[in-house]
């Protein structure tokens, strides 16, 4: 789908539906508002009708069309819910809403009305950006496999008209840039959206690959050998019992300028996990092929920062495996050795995520010394049960780290809530045979002992943890209670809250 930004008017462009945003009406005033004079003009007086009917009230996600006298197309009235109310999020999901609401009904352009949609808390800059997330990713749709049931939007236009043409330099900016990251994440969730008999590890490999050759980043491709070589037993150990062997991928990004602070960020790529020997139940096992979205953000994550140019420098980790059980699998009870002489009992082979990030996050501390880090993961059902599907969990040994990931989520809409880790989950993840167990025998706070887990590993230096196991993707049935941006399948959660990050981090 096109994006584009008009110096014009929604109501003069050339598009198939012109959407106008209005607040809710308030009880104590319903007089028909002055900002749908010229909408209601281009319907003969249609919208009027409507409103004094009470069939218009601009509640929220509310769509009233109404089909233009004086030429071909429609006008649609969406409802932004109460002004007092109105931020970016709430205009995300506004035009998501509105764009899946009239595709497929002779719809291949659709134009928003920039006026609109900002307010006194809401910015011409602030609503571009949330209009370019709302359309860019509420038109998205996997079609990979299957043709789409209704033909796909061709154009999506943010039109200034008089109110902000003035600005059109400034907001231009704010919009290429927008327009840039949700690319990226259209991008990110086709790779994703993979099968597992697609996307195994050497396919994402390969993905890593062409991204380097594209946006001229550096990439390493650690294969078994090189795994074993470098001491990486947890990749060895969760992959050993698949034919497509693990594999490491370490892509560079150089920032912008000298003495730039070094950001990594780290993610789990399971390409499938069956659970390995303590194989999970079949229901829903298919939806593990999106155990791999930490790391595929990360590959997003650095195209966008490459695409944007951001300040800091980038390294971007990929723990690649496929977890399935074999004579060759690892077992309960194993010791593995991870990156840098951790030992981890195994007590659980289907808490795996968490054995590769073993071997990441010290390689990536121990070989780049980053100035922070920060992982995300697809990793434990205890964070669904504690935040639902929409919000990844934050752990953090670092308050201003975990500051500005809250900052970047408050900017993008991807929820986030920081949790605790404390001694008591520290103690609880030790092991009586090795240095710590990836698992523990009591089924309590379980986000929070992967948490502890994992600081075992990342160093002394700021890290932050984003458990993103019901973020990560939708189905069929979280489908109705997630933002209208969200589409069936992968959601590429972390990319657009990062990117934000990096961009914000040397300010």
């Amino acid at each position: 789908m096109r994006l584009r930004l008009d110096p014009g008017g929604a109501l003069a462009a050339d598009a198939d539906v012109s959407i106008v945003g209005i607040p809710e009406a308030p009880g104590k005033d319903p007089s028909f508002p002055s900002s749908l004079a010229a909408a209601n003009a281009a319907v003969a007086g249609a919208i009027q009708r409507g409103w004094d009917s009470g069939e218009v009230r601009g509640r929220f996600q509310e769509l009233s069309v109404f089909h233009r006298i004086e030429r071909a197309g429609r006008v649609v009235i969406l409802g932004l819910g109460p002004r007092d109310r109105l931020d970016a999020e709430r205009i995300r999901r506004a035009a998501a809403s509105a764009v899946k609401g009239v595709r497929g009904k002779g719809t291949r352009r659709v134009a928003f009305h920039l006026a609109s949609f900002t307010g006194r808390s809401v910015s011409p800059e602030v609503a571009v950006r949330a209009l370019t997330d709302g359309i860019g990713l509420g038109s998205y749709e996997f079609t990979r496999y299957k043709a789409p049931k209704e033909p796909p939007l061709e154009e999506g236009t943010i039109c200034l008209g008089t109110e902000h043409r003035a600005q059109a330099r400034t907001l231009g900016r704010a919009f290429a840039q927008e327009q840039s990251l949700i690319e990226t994440v259209r991008w990110t969730r086709e790779i994703a959206n993979l099968p597992a008999n697609e996307a195994h590890p050497s396919r994402l490999a390969s993905e890593a690959e062409e991204l380097a050759r594209a946006e001229h980043l550096k990439v390493t491709v650690y294969d078994e050998k090189e795994l074993a070589r470098l001491g990486c037993g947890g990749h060895l150990a969760v992959g050993g019992g698949s034919a497509h062997p693990p594999r490491m991928i370490v892509l560079e990004y150089p920032g912008v300028g000298a003495k730039v602070p070094t950001i990594a960020v780290v993610g789990k790529g399971i390409t499938f996990d069956s659970g390995g020997i303590s194989i999970k139940p079949s229901l829903k096992m298919g939806d593990m092929k999106f155990d791999k979205s930490g790391a595929v953000a990360v590959l997003g994550i650095l195209r966008a920062a490459a695409r944007l140019r951001v300040r800091p420098r980038v390294i971007g980790v990929m723990a690649c495996a496929e977890n399935v059980p074999s004579g060759t699998s690892y077992r309960p009870g194993d010791v593995v050795k991870a990156y840098g002489g951790s030992t981890i009992e195994i007590a659980n082979t289907d808490a795996e995520g968490r054995v590769v990030l073993a071997d990441a996050l010290a390689f990536v501390v121990g070989q780049f010394h980053p100035d922070a880090v920060v992982d995300l993961a697809t990793l434990t059902g205890a964070q669904v049960v504690a935040l639902g599907d929409d919000m990844a969990g934050l752990l953090s040994n670092n308050d201003r780290l975990a500051t500005r990931i809250l900052a970047a989520s408050k900017a993008t809409g991807e929820p986030v809530w920081r949790m605790p880790i404390t001694d008591y989950h520290r103690e609880l993840v030790k092991s009586e045979v090795a240095d710590v167990r990836n698992s523990i025998e009591i089924p309590l706070a379980g986000m929070l002992t992967a948490g502890a887990f994992l600081e075992h590993f990342a160093g002394s230096g700021p890290w932050a943890h984003l458990d993103i196991a019901g973020a990560a993707y939708t189905t069929i049935t979280t489908r109705r209670l997630q933002p209208a941006y969200q589409g069936i399948g992968a959601t590429a959660f972390g990319v657009r809250l990062i990117t934000r990050f990096l961009l914000d981090y040397a300010r």
